[in-house]
């Protein structure tokens, strides 16, 4: 690939997006960012009514649009329901084991703008008390959140300001590593957003205009099923940027781009698939193919929505995905080189 990928510019939008907390629903102040972030690049954006991101680059024709998609809303909690002793319980936003959460750190977001800080722990979470605190089935029932505040009853939190229906978001514990390794909370799909935004960089500092335009879909509901439901009715294909997952029967590694040729909602593009493996082996990209059976895109959605589409399915591998996660700057940019060389070897 001809084009330099600016390393420092994806490991810098990475780190700023992973700081800003966007549980699905709760995405204005990172769409703020994202706002700010694509005006500085000099590119159109506006917002749909849901409050997801269109991105425009115009391209040499509009005969055929290309949409990209990546979304920036992760997994959180929400306020259930505020206990008698002054604890919280919650319920989960989006789909994730409740041990993976189990004493970390949480933000309580509430709609006068107040935020409160807090901690994600058992009903029994002492060994010295609770005889079988280690068998307790971890389930939202046997969940609570502690505050970082002195409050002993349901009349004491209420106080503060919280309410049932207030957002939580978790702490990302981001570390980004000499050696390469990313691990945090919410790579998935921060990460994805941080490549669409290399890429943005590619064509704005070469001064590119690709063959093609290209609508780039920032999602803000994609980890409840509904991130791309609708799309502009323009876009005739949709390749979705999104974590590769790892694990037994998974090629994937973290320093791959990830090509899904399927996933739960069936069979993606059979020639859209076909030429990013050829793009891959062209410009000697490591890569892995794999089927990831518990898996949903932005593509899925759109598709099930009845979009007029093709659509596809790359990203950076991802360790421990809806959990402590793990990439390598490596896989972010083997996915940047793959959709650059994608978008600029296009010509229909």
């Amino acid at each position: 690939m001809k084009y330099d990928i600016n390393k420092k510019y994806i490991i810098k939008i990475l780190k700023e997006l992973l700081t800003i907390p966007s549980p699905s629903g709760f995405c204005h102040e990172i769409m703020k960012k994202i706002k700010n972030e694509v005006n500085d690049l000099g590119y159109e954006f506006y917002m749909t009514n849901k409050g997801c991101g269109v991105i425009t680059i115009p391209g040499k024709n509009d005969n055929y649009i290309i949409g990209l998609s990546a979304h920036v809303d992760t997994l959180g909690a929400m306020v259930r329901s505020i206990k008698d002793s002054g604890m919280i319980r919650f319920t989960p936003i989006g789909g994730y084991m409740m041990n993976t959460v189990e004493c970390e750190y949480c933000k309580i977001h509430t709609r006068s703008g107040k935020i409160y800080d807090g901690t994600i722990l058992t009903t029994k979470p002492s060994v010295h008390v609770y005889s079988d605190a280690k068998d307790q089935k971890r389930e939202e029932l046997n969940m609570e959140i502690r505050i970082d505040e002195i409050v002993n009853s349901k009349e004491d939190v209420e106080k503060l300001g919280i309410s049932v229906g207030d957002f939580i978001s978790f702490d990302s514990r981001t570390v980004i590593k000499e050696n390469g390794f990313i691990k945090s909370r919410h790579l998935d799909d921060k990460a994805g957003v941080a490549v669409l935004f290399g890429f943005m960089e590619i064509l704005k500092r070469n001064k590119i205009t690709p063959n093609n335009t290209i609508k780039i879909f920032i999602s803000t509901y994609e980890e409840i099923g509904h991130g791309s439901s609708y799309i502009p009715k323009e876009i005739d294909e949709l390749i979705a940027i999104d974590m590769g997952a790892i694990g037994d029967d998974l090629n994937c590694t973290e320093f791959d781009v990830s090509i899904c040729a399927k996933d739960s909602s069936g069979p993606y593009d059979y020639n859209m698939v076909s030429r990013l493996i050829n793009l891959a082996k062209k410009h000697n990209l490591q890569f892995s193919v794999d089927i990831y059976p518990n898996y949903g895109s932005d593509v899925s959605a759109a598709l099930k929505a009845g979009n007029n589409i093709r659509g596809a399915l790359i990203g950076p591998g991802v360790h421990a995905s809806h959990s402590i996660e793990r990439t390598h700057i490596d896989a972010l940019i083997n996915t940047t080189k793959l959709i650059s060389a994608y978008i600029l070897e296009t010509e229909n």
